[in-house]
């Protein structure tokens, strides 16, 4: 076969290393956000230049790129994309921005996470369930997964820095997830030095409310030890439709007397010598309510490595439940909630968030909720691709089995439109009236790829 001759020409076109952030702004566009924040009045500045909403929606779209520094919009002053993809009609220098958000911060937080949990109610493809039985009197469950994680921000001076119990320096927020593709639900910037307990049952009965804003499907809250608290148990309890599992703190409790408890009412295995696992349940009261408690206790008089204990080993697991499924059941559907880990990862690494740019507490909280509106939209796009890929035909899905890439568009194929949420978007001005196609001609130059603005070239999805 010989060589593919390629012509090159050289246009006016400009290129962009971020055109998905058409697709942000496409999805953040649709919310009531920026009309919202618009309505705000300040004493200080009753007509500014640039709208609140704009400095709202400048910020969300550094937050979707990784770039969660103030400074890091001066290279966005003059890209227009950058203002077209967020429908901005100018961007904000580094010093607006810092000084618009630190007044915004203590009258936007609760708005933020409505539009947040609104936006992923009106374009999620899908809430994946736990727990589903066949019986469908009983129907399914939705995870709703919340937890602690530690934001490294060593060697600051910045307000609400403390020492953690990761023992490093800098705070300790808590998030809830939505479901089984991890949709950010609420997100709440603690000091470091906070106990996790600390104000959790008025952050679960917040997150409550904005899941009923998304689904009224039957949740599952999956909780640590850390929230081994009576009054999370209560409002659970009293909440229409929320089951929970929340793994208990042995505290004093004996191990021994666990494991003669385990041995009389649970089911026991030996899935190597040495080495003995009782599951079951019984009930225990706590503090006046009688409560469901699954346990897994572990027995083990070898290692692993086949060395013989002197003295056996005994490890016990132990979980508050209301839920009604099996021993087994309800101890994998807890091994479901380290999921939420791999969700913080995304939110401290791949959006470089775990560092937070102000000096200021309620400045950097109203961030971390933005990050939250950016990280939603970024999955909400990554689920519906996801979902249109499998609907179209094997020849052109992007990931093949075993996470192998397919080829990209060949000459002559079918040209293929780029949707969002369900509806085609034109990728340079975000509108919705034209559907953008990749070239399926190499003697075409009128249908030119939207993204790099190259003409006459096949390119992969």
């Amino acid at each position: 076969m010989r060589p593919v001759q390629f012509r090159i020409t050289q246009g006016d076109e400009s290129l962009t290393s971020h055109a998905g952030l058409a697709l942000i702004g496409a999805v953040v566009g649709r919310t009531q956000l920026a009309a919202r924040v618009d309505q705000m009045r300040f004493d200080d500045r009753p007509q500014p230049d640039i709208a609140q909403s704009e400095i709202v929606t400048t910020m969300t779209g550094l937050l979707s790129l990784g770039k969660p520094d103030f400074e890091a919009v001066e290279e966005f002053r003059q890209d227009r994309f950058f203002l077209q993809a967020l429908g901005l009609e100018r961007t904000p220098s580094a010093a607006t921005l810092r000084q618009r958000l630190d007044a915004l911060a203590d009258r936007s937080a609760l708005m933020i996470r409505e539009e947040s949990a609104d936006m992923v109610a009106r374009h999620a493809p899908q809430l994946s369930p736990c727990f589903e039985v066949e019986d469908q009197r009983y129907g399914h469950w939705i995870a709703l997964d919340a937890d602690v994680s530690a934001f490294d921000n060593s060697h600051t001076a910045k307000e609400g820095v403390s020492w953690t119990y990761r023992k490093v320096e800098g705070y300790t927020p808590i998030f809830a997830y939505l479901g089984g593709e991890g949709y950010l639900i609420n997100a709440q910037l603690r000091e470091g030095k906070q106990h996790s307990q600390d104000g959790a049952p008025a952050f679960f009965k917040e997150t409550l409310a904005l899941a009923r804003r998304v689904t009224q499907e039957k949740l599952l809250v999956r909780l640590d030890a850390a929230h081994d608290d009576i009054a999370n148990i209560r409002l659970f309890q009293a909440a229409p439709k929320v089951d929970f599992i929340i793994k208990r703190n042995l505290r004093q409790e004996s191990k021994d007397a666990w494991l003669r408890e385990a041995e009389e009412l649970g089911t026991g295995e030996t899935p190597r010598e040495g080495k003995q696992v009782y599951v079951g349940d019984t009930l225990k009261e706590r503090d006046g309510t009688t409560l469901r408690v699954v346990f897994r206790v572990t027995r083990r008089s070898i290692t692993a490595q086949g060395q013989a204990l002197l003295i056996p080993e005994v490890e016990v697991e132990t979980w508050w439940t209301s839920q009604e499924a099996t021993p087994e059941q309800v101890i994998a559907l807890y091994h479901g909630h380290g999921t939420s880990e791999q969700f913080h990862s995304e939110l401290k690494t791949d959006m470089d968030l775990e560092r937070l740019p102000s000096g200021k507490f309620a400045t950097n909280s109203l961030i971390l909720l933005l990050g939250m509106l950016a990280y939603n939209a970024l999955r909400l796009c990554g689920q519906t691709a996801l979902r249109e890929d499998r609907d179209q035909p094997p020849q052109h899905r992007i990931m093949a089995k075993k996470g192998k890439r397919r080829p990209g568009l060949r000459y002559g194929d079918a040209p293929m439109p780029v949707t969002v949420l369900g509806n085609p978007i034109n990728m340079i001005d975000g509108t919705n009236n034209n559907t953008v196609k990749y070239v399926t001609n190499p003697a075409s130059t009128a249908n030119t790829c939207p993204i790099c603005r190259v003409k006459a070239v096949a390119h992969t999805r």
